[in-house]
């Protein structure tokens, strides 16, 4: 089949500039052939090169004693003791997700359950962090409907259980819908598998399901605005099988016991082209591909569409040949393909084969280091307006528009149909704060927490990234948990114009900060840029996942509280109202500044709750809302209403920082008091919990009619 002619337009097409397409022609010393320029094209896309954001990715903090691994491979591992690891990332799924929802949302999972077990981790738990637009916009509801059910339709097969995440709604999000998956597992440290290929003349083994057509080119969309032509990108999106997905996960895990494998790495973006270039450079090694033998579904496939294709379920692996027949046997039980399909070489090359005909032949290494790398312009956030004076508003009216809000309601709808439950370690699930699951066959748990506030963000870049990562670490601290270690999953407008490319360097900043000062390091992550639509880009969003431990099933904090408990605010209440909630939602109003986070006081609380968990029953971190929202998500869960003694606007409804609301006995409430005293740390009793009403103050409500809003202000508008 004759290759295309190399055009400007075809250059264009596949998202090289002309200065790019120069360096190519540089590194080669020739025109590239069509398969070479699709190569090129897959590697130095934004997706796959990160060539606009590694230069800052750089300055995060990544190292601690508990890091055994962290960014670089397919996952980060971290140790939680006795012998054992907890594997994590987070990874986006935008863009196609907007384009077709539904298989959009469901290979995102699959993608990222395929990185944690090809590091050799069994995966144990999923969230998913979900930003969509107005909840009245035209597509808002197809996005809905489709993405919630991909990500159930495919976890729920697959078997794992979904238990954290948010979902939040902003008609910045109306172009871009964000879709940011996260899943962990569990795996023994001396049994970690990297990517990184050794040896010469090994062989290089396909393994999964066959190769299609679909999601041909899907890296390089995803490295790119949308415009009017957006329903052309739809066959870039690729197409999963959950039930493959856990043959290979099981295929996968028995064939690292046979001891065959030297390394291995999910096809994911870019497919065969970006884990065949990947696993060569890590070990500095070439690769010879013979793609007569790659097993495909689909007739006359060029070299091109099998390089590029995006095809789920499949890994490559290199592998040690004396246990060649062990490994094909593991695969032929699990009815997955497995062929050899190519071998280390020595040269620092990347050759491509197809009938007999060299597709491609370029210097492998630098398909990787010479990948350009971009110092953007950038231009600092400027401070945002003012915080105007506010109105005079009846509480109880306050939090009846939040609770009837799709931001603050209840997302029962959404997590109902995730099996929250599957392999019967699910010790908290989704609802209220961070998911909990026991670590089988020990008395270990893991909290699992996904974080950020974008209206935060795009007031104050630094603070907002400081806030994302103090949220998650309190959300860990108020179940009981030992923050571990953080992924990041960096969601931004387009990286050209300077004032985008503030934000992100904003928000690395802060976000460094926070994980150094709180002991939470960055050990995997994903940076999905060019979230924008007709030139209209999406609220920054650098979503925080992060992981804590919790060394006895015992020590878990509960949110259950009972008639008669006491109501302790641990924290100081300024009442912040920039960029809040209240503000948002109740006067369609966004200004001021961002709420100032204190690092040193984060620690401090957080190290407070952990010391004096045996005098809390319940508790919640206070975020989005403030007092008021996190009281009432308390009462409602446990069906009890409660009494907050203030009516003041900025005391109910702040937004300060470092926070945490807890209820107890009275008798338990005095020992936190006095040991808060010996900790000069800030705590006072606000309230209580009893009876059948909510009362801020002296408005009041009963807790039913705001229970019945609460729990059917979503379901109102996209069941």
């Amino acid at each position: 089949m004759l290759e295309p002619q190399i055009t400007e337009g075809l250059i264009s097409d596949h998202g090289l500039k002309a200065e790019e397409y120069s360096r190519i022609l540089e590194i080669i010393g020739r025109t590239p052939t069509f398969t070479e320029l699709g190569i090129f094209s897959a590697m130095w896309n934004e997706h796959c090169s990160y060539k606009s954001s590694k230069k800052w990715l750089r300055t995060l903090p990544t190292n601690g004693p508990q890091v055994i691994c962290g960014p670089g491979e397919n996952a980060g591992v971290v140790d939680i003791g006795d012998g054992q690891a907890v594997v994590f990332k987070m990874e986006s799924h935008n863009h196609p997700s907007y384009i077709e929802p539904y298989q959009g949302a469901a290979t995102g999972v699959g993608g990222i359950l395929r990185d944690v077990f090809t590091m050799g981790a069994r995966p144990i738990a999923a969230m998913n962090a979900l930003s969509f637009g107005d909840p009245l916009h035209p597509k808002t509801r197809q996005l809905v409907h489709g993405i919630v059910e991909g990500v159930g339709g495919y976890g729920n097969a697959f078997g794992v259980p979904t238990v954290g995440g948010e979902i939040r709604f902003d008609s910045a999000y109306n172009g871009n819908c964000l879709v940011n998956a996260f899943a962990a597992g569990l795996a023994e440290t001396d049994k970690i598998f990297y990517s990184a290929a050794s040896g010469i003349g090994m062989p290089v083994v396909y393994l999964g399901a066959k190769t299609g057509r679909d999601g041909v080119g899907g890296a390089t969309m995803a490295s790119a605005e949308f415009d009017d032509k957006i329903e052309e990108k739809r066959p870039t999106v690729q197409v999963g099988d959950p039930f493959t997905e856990k043959r290979l996960m099981e295929a996968t895990l028995e064939l690292m016991e046979t001891g065959a494998v030297i390394s291995i790495q999910d096809m994911g973006a870019a497919g065969l082209t970006c884990s065949a270039v990947e696993m060569g450079d890590k070990g500095g090694l070439g690769v010879k591909l013979n793609l007569n033998q790659v097993p495909v579904r689909e007739q006359q496939m060029t070299a091109y569409e099998m390089m590029l294709s995006e095809s789920q379920e499949r890994m490559l692996m290199v592998l040690r040949p004396e246990l060649e027949a062990d490994a094909k046997a593991v695969f032929d039980k699990w009815d997955l393909d497995f062929a050899i399909v190519g071998e280390t070489i020595a040269d620092d090359r990347f050759i491509v084969i197809h009938d007999g005909e060299v597709k491609a032949d370029l210097p492998l290494s630098k398909l990787s280091s010479e990948a350009p790398e971009y110092d953007r312009a950038w231009t600092p956030t400027p401070a945002p307006e003012p915080l105007g004076a506010i109105p005079n508003v009846d509480p109880i009216d306050a939090l009846r528009t939040l609770v009837s809000n799709p931001n603050y309601a209840s997302k029962q709808w959404v997590y109902e149909q995730y099996d929250t439950m599957v392999m019967a370690d699910s010790a908290r699930t989704p609802g209220i704060g961070s998911g909990i699951v026991r670590v089988h066959g020990t008395d270990k748990a893991l909290a699992f927490t996904s974080d950020v506030t974008p209206r935060y963000v795009k007031a104050n870049p630094i603070e907002g990234g400081k806030q994302a990562v103090a949220e998650a670490y309190r959300n860990l601290c108020a179940v009981g948990a030992t923050p571990l270690a953080t992924t990041d999953n960096m969601n931004f407008g387009n990286p050209e114009k300077p004032e985008i490319m503030g934000q992100f360097v904003g928000a690395i900043q802060g976000i460094s900060e926070a994980v150094t000062v709180l002991d939470m390091p960055i050990v995997s992550g994903n940076v999905s840029l060019y979230n924008e639509t007709d030139g209209t880009g999406i609220l920054p969003t650098p979503t925080i996942g992060a992981v804590g431990l919790i060394k006895h099933c015992d020590d878990i904090i509960g949110c259950e509280v009972r008639d008669g408990h006491v109501a302790l605010l641990i924290g100081e209440t300024q009442g912040h109202l920039g960029q809040s909630a209240l503000l948002k939602e109740v006067f369609d109003r966004a200004e001021g500044e961002a709420p100032k986070v204190n690092l040193e006081v984060e620690a401090k609380h957080g190290q407070f709750i952990s010391n004096n968990r045996h005098l809390i029953t319940a508790c919640t971190d206070i975020s989005d809302g403030g007092l008021a929202i996190a009281a009432f998500e308390l009462a409602e869960a446990a069906g009890v209403g409660f009494i907050l003694d203030s009516d003041e606007t900025p005391f109910l409804f702040g937004e300060d920082q470092a926070r945490y609301l807890v209820a107890c006995n009275f008798d338990k409430a005095e020992g936190l008091m006095l040991a808060a005293g010996q900790a000069d740390v800030c705590i006072q009793t606000v309230g209580k919990f009893t009876g059948n009403m909510v009362w801020l103050g002296k408005s009041s409500a009963t807790l039913s009619e705001l229970s019945n809003t609460y729990r059917n202000a979503f379901c109102s508008i996209f069941a």
